[in-house]
Parts: structure tokens; C-alpha cells; sequence
């Protein structure tokens, strides 16, 4: 379920930051909640080296492990956080997040699988891609 106030939104991403967030509340939605907070609140935390240390601190603290091939994964990371801030500037910089999380998650970028109309699976879930930023090998990023 998606959040319907900006203060559950805030919530979500202070106890990830502080490690304190359900691993059951880090879903789709809640990584694009938090990343949507983020970039609007704490940009500073969205910087490619910080969103790292702060994603996989917070998989360590639930007991999720950083590997080749689970946990951290800066090519979707990265390329969220890169869709998630075009689509909040398709909205007044004042609108309520949960609003734009609401039309993000309307979007294709809804979709979990989204990533996979811009790179192949065995590129996006290579350890190269886990582990450093892989270019689109099927389409750019339109934003």
C-alpha cells in the first residue's frame, strides 16, 4: 500500500537512514518513497558514493547481505534515483511527495521490472552492475 501523507513518507526513509525500517517496508514503492524524500530533503545523501554507504548499511542491519549477487545494486540504484528526480520535476517542487509517488508508481516505473526496457538481464544482474555503474546496453535512459 502506498503512502498517503508526506509524514509516512518521511518516516520511511529516517528509520532506512537510521536502519531501523522493516525489511517488510522496503518494497518497490518504498525505495521510490525514500528516494523521492531523499532527493527533495537530504540530496546530499543521494550523491553515488553516500547512497551506497547508506543502502548497504541498512541491508547489514536486516540481515541482507551485499554480495555478487544480492543486496546493494548501484546500477539500479543509481538509475532509480536518476528516475525518480525526473519525475518529481514534472511536479511544482512544493507538491505533496505522496501525490508524486502516487503518479510514479502509475507509471511504467511502477514496475518493478522497469530497468529491464534499458539493459539486458545479463547485464543488469551481472556483479559488474552490482558493484559500479553499467550503462544501458538495450536503450538510454530518457532522463
Amino acid at each position: 500500500m502506498l503512502p498517503c501523507r508526506d509524514d509516512t513518507i518521511e518516516g520511511l526513509a529516517l528509520a532506512m537512514i537510521d536502519r531501523t525500517l522493516p525489511k517488510t517496508e522496503w518494497t518497490h514503492a518504498g525505495h521510490f518513497a525514500a528516494a523521492l524524500w531523499l532527493l527533495r530533503k537530504r540530496p546530499e545523501l543521494t550523491a553515488p558514493g553516500e547512497i551506497r554507504k547508506l543502502i548497504m548499511a541498512y541491508n547489514e542491519a536486516t540481515e541482507t547481505a551485499n554480495t555478487d549477487t544480492s543486496g546493494y545494486h548501484h546500477t539500479i540504484t543509481l538509475a532509480s534515483l536518476r528516475a525518480a528526480g525526473s519525475h518529481a520535476r514534472g511536479h511544482a517542487a512544493d507538491a505533496p511527495l505522496h501525490a508524486v509517488l502516487r503518479s510514479l508508481m502509475a507509471s511504467p516505473l511502477g514496475n518493478r521490472d522497469w530497468p529491464l526496457a534499458y539493459w539486458r538481464r545479463d547485464t543488469l544482474f551481472s556483479p559488474a552492475a552490482r558493484h559500479e555503474w553499467v550503462e544501458p546496453d538495450l536503450a538510454a535512459l530518457p532522463f
